[in-house]
Formats: C-alpha cells, structure tokens, sequence
C-alpha cells in the first residue's frame, strides 16, 4: 500500500500506477480463498450435470473432469465464495454455507 498523500485536487494522471497485472492468466497463482465467508455445499443427488456453475464460477474454481463434475467439485483455494454457482445452478443443488460450520 502506498504511502503517499495526495491533494484533494489531485487528478487521476497525478496519482502513481494501480491495479497493474504484469501477466494475462496468472490469477493461478493467487490463492484467494482466505477471502471466504461462505462456501458452496452440493447436493450430489439434486446435481444435473448442467455445469452452469462451471460455465458462471468468475475464478474458475469448479472442478471439472470429462465434462462432468465429480467428488469433491470446488478448489477452495480460489474459491472467494461469491454464491453465483448457487445462484445460476437450475437444480437448486449448491448451498451456500458458513465456511467455518463446513468440514474440510
């Protein structure tokens, strides 16, 4: 975080450089899933296969194998728990759940 201290008239061409990414397609490399407050439980029972949550999921945090979502279906260490799989998912099948009550 910057320390610098800027006029109250200071325009944007004023200000040092912000929100830089160095590398397209890097987000890889930031495990942001300490970010969490809640986190995607599925039923597997209720699951269609839709993969509309993989389709949505803006961190690419759902684990898809041969086209179809399998076992343990999140990558929690990027998974910010946003709740859009819950949200786009036709079967109702994903909960969002406090992550602290969740087992690992």
């Amino acid at each position: 975080m910057s320390d610098r201290v800027y006029p109250k008239d200071a325009g944007w061409k004023d200000m040092a450089a912000g929100g830089v990414i160095p590398q397209a397609g890097n987000a890889v490399e930031y495990k942001t899933g300490g970010w969490r407050t809640f986190r995607p439980v599925r039923n597997n029972e209720k699951c269609i296969n839709c993969l509309q949550c993989w389709i949505y999921c803006p961190d690419d945090a759902i684990i898809c194998e041969e086209q179809t979502i399998k076992g343990k279906p999140y990558d929690l260490d990027h998974c910010k728990g946003c709740g859009i799989c819950a949200n786009i998912c036709p079967a109702k099948c994903i909960e969002m759940k406090v992550d602290t009550e969740c087992e690992n």
